[in-house]
């Protein structure tokens, strides 16, 4: 009998935790021995937010190096994972009749391998990413995690990554040791909070949780994978936060397990 497995969203933060050893990436390793095997990882990524819904069926996918600026050992990491064409249709099926494309043109961006690079350092779990279309609002992203749900009872971990709080105008660049700003600490207490009722409605509708929510969200892509992730939750799934912590003022590193 195959484990249920989890749901996780996973705060990915600066890609330059592909190649640093800190209190993130050792969350994201305990991770990886704490669940059980995956039979494949479907990932939603801040990075694949396009004008369309689209799957990655590549039997090879590459490792998209989608930033600029950084040290060049960063350029240099690949991870080789295979893809999995059977699960890119079982998406395909489980979100029809919504029309899926199964995309060759894409592969594993940073918000996948940044963390999975940690999670299952071997490489050696298919892999399979599912764009976040752009054009569609919160609601229908909490629906597809929904329609997702039968996967996690098919060896498949969903694995959103983006993060909670999102905010690169207010980033410290450069600058080390400060402190989370006001409104990010705020909105993080009342996503939890929320998270941990199991109040999904105003997490989905989060433009109505005030001003927080507009500083910490100032743009979608960073926040949908978390709802699709909680699209997944079963009625009395726990709720934990395996890895905490804010980068840079602004940016939230909360890693957020459903089962």
């Amino acid at each position: 009998m195959t484990d249920l497995m989890p749901a996780i969203f996973f705060g990915h933060g600066n890609p330059m935790n592909a190649v640093s050893k800190n209190v993130y990436t050792e969350g994201w390793r305990a991770i990886g021995r704490s669940i059980p095997r995956p039979r494949a990882i479907l990932a939603v990524s801040a990075h694949w937010y396009i004008p369309g819904c689209g799957v990655t069926i590549n039997a090879a996918p590459p490792t998209i190096h989608d930033f600029g600026g950084f040290p060049q050992e960063l350029y240099e990491v690949a991870y080789p994972a295979p893809g999995s064409p059977e699960l890119a249709r079982r998406v395909r099926d489980l979100l029809s009749p919504l029309p899926v494309e199964l995309d060759e043109s894409w592969g594993l961006d940073h918000g996948t391998w940044s963390v999975l690079t940690h999670v299952f350092p071997d490489a050696d779990i298919p892999v399979v990413q599912l764009a976040i279309d752009e054009r569609q609002p919160s609601t229908f992203h909490y629906e597809l995690g929904k329609r997702l749900a039968p996967l996690r009872e098919e060896g498949v971990l969903v694995a959103g990554s983006g993060n909670l709080v999102h905010n690169l105008h207010s980033y410290a660049w450069g600058r080390d040791g400060v402190n989370a700003y006001d409104w990010a600490v705020r909105f993080e207490k009342r996503a939890r909070d929320l998270l941990l009722a199991g109040d999904d409605a105003p997490l989905v509708a989060y433009e109505g949780l005030g001003r927080d929510a507009m500083l910490s969200v100032p743009t979608p892509d960073h926040y949908l994978p978390l709802l699709y992730v909680l699209g997944l939750r079963r009625k009395d799934d726990p709720v934990s936060f395996p890895v905490e912590g804010v980068d840079g003022g602004s940016v939230s590193m909360l890693a957020v397990r459903i089962g």
